[in-house]
């Protein structure tokens, strides 16, 4: 076995360390919204599921003096919100991505290499930024702040992201397959929706995940751009943050984050799904 140098413990180090910040705060907020404490939720005071019951409206004898969820129906309201502007706004930006990536893909124009530029800007761009110049953007067209701003605002950045996604399907694409595609005498529609389209299918499904858990996930943006009766799920909970951090809180951020990881794993699944199988 090789020995190994002092660089590579130095980074060995440096890799477990960088893995525990990361990792070691969002295991503390798992293991805690099972503490049955109501009043320090950092001392642990045995296990309880009353947190959980809680914020969907159950009587506990552990939450009825400390639960900071004024409403059941407010929270399934915000939940309902991010739900139906995720999946407007992954549906949206999934047919923007991907008729853009394959423009970009299969035809040469003018300006090109800038177009291509423009469509990561919305990616790099701080959230702050975007989300302030969305809402003045919004304010001076004359439009009411609602769902449909969150949505449109989603929409600029969301687009970026499945077109990354796609672009690197197509780019792993063999061209000749649509060419002999042409040779039988099937047309551009024909050719895309029983060749392209299929071959790409795994990304255009990765980067719509992708985009929706996103969504799900926005509060910057999200908090300069949505309305009074329009709150989004994180709104809600940072609304609830603002009061205290108490145990209910622990208990929605991991459902979300239990949510998160499931809808992220399925978009890297397709993401890196083997065109062959197709």
């Amino acid at each position: 076995m090789k020995k190994q140098t002092p660089l590579g413990r130095l980074l060995s180090i440096y890799s477990v360390l960088f893995f525990v910040f990361l990792y070691v705060p969002v295991i503390l907020i798992v293991i805690y919204s099972f503490n049955a404490n109501p009043v320090n939720i950092m001392i642990w005071d045995g296990f309880t599921l009353d947190w959980y019951r809680s914020i969907f409206g159950a009587k506990t004898s552990l939450s009825d003096s400390s639960s900071y969820v004024d409403s059941t129906d407010q929270l399934l309201n915000a939940l309902v919100n991010s739900l139906t502007v995720a999946s407007s706004a992954t549906l949206i930006a999934t047919l923007l991505g991907t008729s853009t990536a394959v423009a970009l893909a299969r035809y040469r124009f003018k300006l090109q290499s800038f177009y291509r530029l423009l469509l990561f800007v919305p990616m790099l761009m701080p959230d702050i930024v975007l989300g302030i110049a969305l809402l003045i953007f919004f304010v001076g067209a004359g439009f009411t702040l609602g769902s449909s701003t969150i949505i449109i605002g989603h929409c600029t950045f969301l687009t970026s992201y499945v077109f990354i996604v796609v672009s690197a399907r197509l780019a792993g694409m063999n061209p000749l397959t649509e060419a002999a595609s042409a040779d039988l005498g099937a047309n551009e529609w024909q050719t895309f929706r029983r060749v392209t389209l299929p071959l790409i299918l795994p990304g255009v499904i990765g980067g719509a995940l992708l985009s929706f858990i996103i969504s799900m996930d926005d509060l910057v943006i999200t908090y300069f751009i949505s309305g009074v009766d329009s709150t989004t799920l994180p709104v809600f909970i940072l609304g609830m943050i603002r009061r205290g951090i108490k145990p209910e809180i622990n208990a929605i951020a991991t459902l979300m984050l239990l949510f998160s990881v499931v809808v992220a794993s399925a978009g890297i699944y397709f993401k890196s799904k083997n065109t062959s199988t197709h």
